[in-house]
């Protein structure tokens, strides 16, 4: 699969100065923290998520907009990484832990089959996944997750808080999610 890893490769390449001037209106010098494949932006200087829907792998429609208000976890994941299955039992557990908190969360599965992404997911997973095999909502993000697996942790007002680029380990994604999921909402005025 030579064109697909050279797409990658080029998608990954040319992603590099998006994730350097992705918090940043209008570019410039990074203001979030990059460490470790960890990309953290403070609430000033978090961009709004684009639009994240689609349909869902067992049917129906979804969209993320219709959760505002809570933090959402998004895993953009297929059935062909290993690293995916390594890091399931982390995101349900770590779902389990913080969805009383205001916490959701949303597979976006990529590059795959339908059948063999409902194979994977099946009892692993209690959250919904977008279909999205042609990964285009990771594409549109300013902070575009550009490894698979990538997760992405929008606040309460759908904003990119962070982006994880590689497979999460509960011990480290529940603290991320639980620090965002206690910050205080931006007052809202009029508008």
């Amino acid at each position: 699969m030579v064109p697909r890893k050279l797409a990658a490769g080029l998608a990954a390449a040319a992603t590099v100065t998006a994730l350097l001037t992705g918090c940043l209106p209008g570019g410039g010098k990074p203001e979030c923290d990059s460490e470790g494949g960890i990309v953290q932006c403070a609430p000033d200087q978090r961009s709004a998520a684009p639009k994240i829907s689609g349909e869902l792998l067992k049917g129906g429609a979804y969209d993320v907009a219709d959760q505002r208000g809570q933090v959402v976890v998004v895993n953009f994941w297929g059935s062909w990484c290993a690293p995916c299955r390594a890091e399931a039992d982390d995101l349900e557990n770590t779902y389990q832990a913080t969805k009383d908190s205001g916490v959701t969360f949303l597979g976006i599965n990529v590059q795959d089959s339908r059948d063999k992404a409902i194979a994977f997911e099946e009892g692993r997973v209690s959250y919904p996944s977008i279909f999205d095999p042609g990964s285009r909502l990771a594409l549109d993000m300013d902070i575009p997750p550009n490894t698979v697996p990538a997760t992405v942790v929008l606040d309460r007002e759908g904003r990119i808080a962070t982006v994880i680029r590689a497979a999460v380990r509960q011990e480290g994604l529940q603290p991320i999610v639980e620090r965002i999921a206690a910050e205080s909402p931006a007052p809202s005025g009029p508008r």
